[in-house]
């Protein structure tokens, strides 16, 4: 299983559109779902301007496949072109246990 964890904190102005762009993307995977994949986002709750995306893949060829969904990609590019106030950092993550499989 392969994990990954992107932080980012955007512009206060910026949240609720960001929100916007992040439901295309999972209306999109609702709509063409990615076999082996989760993928979630999450606001921090202290600092609601702070986005936490966890995506769970079975393998990296899996993963690699969220590369190819329009709306990933014009998340990811209004995403740098709203000059966040920190960019977002990947962090990859090593499973120690899951109540679910992919």
């Amino acid at each position: 299983m392969k994990a990954v964890k992107v932080e980012y904190t955007v512009k206060p102005e910026y949240v609720e559109q960001n929100k916007a762009n992040i439901r295309r993307v999972m209306e999109a995977l609702k709509d063409n779902p990615i076999d082996g994949m989760q993928y979630s986002t999450y606001t921090d709750a202290e600092h609601p301007n702070s986005f936490i995306h966890i995506n769970m893949c079975r393998d990296e060829a899996t993963m690699a496949k969220l590369q190819d969904l329009q709306e990933f990609n014009a998340f990811r590019m209004a995403l740098k072109a709203s000059q966040p106030l920190s960019p977002p950092k990947q962090t990859t993550l090593s499973l120690v246990g899951a109540g679910f499989e992919l």
